[in-house]
């Protein structure tokens, strides 16, 4: 990518040929092309309506459902900071920066009596949570969004209603290369104690159960079933992708430096040195095994982007 295609100044930092291992969780991947941390809304607004329509755009959180591959991305990432991970709470409203991280979010919304407490045991910042229309112990963001603020690939600061994203299991319809800037919850009233116990409680069965001191991004797969097509899930579902995993001899597999959880199956984790293709090459092993042994083919739930490595 050359200097020409990038515009002449921003406020905020522009690195070109910036490692993203230290910004995921999994720690592995090469360099972005550039990394944009804007200012402020305004600043990434003039940032992207100034840049060559030509230069693709990847929006990045705080790295905790990505695998960057070990060549890197050709592209502008762009990653928000401190200018965007504002919280207030007004009446039965929660809105929070896209850089809030939802732990943060349901805690801050629980000292006001408002119960966003799902969002507790969520990885990640808001942002990502909205696009991927996170979701744990029955509840989702979709249950919940009132509205976003974006700013689209052409520079334009907008807001668009939760029903317009169509969200559903993983997944919504944000156009390639627009930023979740804010969003906006609705939240109901709840008990401040009483929601502090629930996320407490919440927190320790997590811990009981998934390798939550590892390097992980959380569940590798989606579930391979019980979900509908409103994005509605039924977590008493039986099958589970840990379990056909478990069935397919996978529990504690290695590849290099990756390895399928003891703890927990369906966490792919870094359990020292391992390389993004160790993690993605042990994810696809993973896949073909559970497909010989029941014909059930898991869908990935991490993002993999970027190019291998070159050589």
């Amino acid at each position: 990518m050359t200097q020409h295609l990038l515009p002449p100044s921003v406020r905020g930092t522009l690195t070109a040929d910036r490692p993203l291992a230290d910004l995921t969780w999994l720690r592995v991947g090469g360099p972005a092309d550039w990394l944009f941390q804007p200012a402020d809304e305004a600043d990434l607004c003039d940032f992207l309506r100034e840049l060559d329509p030509a230069v693709p755009v990847f929006p990045m959180g705080v790295g905790s459902n990505l695998i960057v591959r070990d060549g890197g991305l050709r592209a502008v990432v762009i990653r928000l900071g401190r200018g965007f991970n504002g919280i207030s709470v007004e009446g039965d409203r929660v809105i929070a920066g896209a850089a809030a991280l939802d732990a943060h979010v349901a805690r801050k919304a629980a000292e006001a009596g408002r119960d966003l407490t799902f969002l507790r045991t969520i990885p990640g910042s808001i942002g990502g949570a909205v696009r991927m229309n996170a979701g744990c112990y029955g509840s989702y963001v979709a249950d919940h969004l009132v509205e976003v603020r974006v700013v689209t690939r052409a520079g334009d600061a907008v807001v668009i209603p939760a029903a317009d994203l169509h969200l559903r299991y993983r997944q919504s319809d944000l156009p390639e290369g627009w930023v979740i800037t804010a969003a906006t919850f609705r939240a109901e009233a709840g008990d401040p104690e009483a929601l502090e116990a629930r996320m407490a409680d919440q927190i320790a069965k997590r811990d009981a159960s998934q390798p939550t001191k590892e390097r992980s991004a959380g569940s590798t797969f989606r579930n391979p079933a019980g979900f509908s097509s409103t994005g509605k899930s039924d977590d008493t579902h039986e099958l589970k992708a840990w379990k056909v995993i478990d069935e397919a001899g996978m529990r504690g597999a290695r590849r290099g430096g990756a390895q399928m959880s003891e703890m927990h199956s369906n966490f792919l984790i870094n359990a020292g040195g391992a390389t993004a293709a160790d993690l993605e090459e042990l994810g696809e092993e993973v896949r073909k095994r559970v497909f010989a042994a029941s014909g059930l083919t898991l869908e990935w739930e991490i993002m993999r982007v970027g190019e291998p490595a070159r050589g």
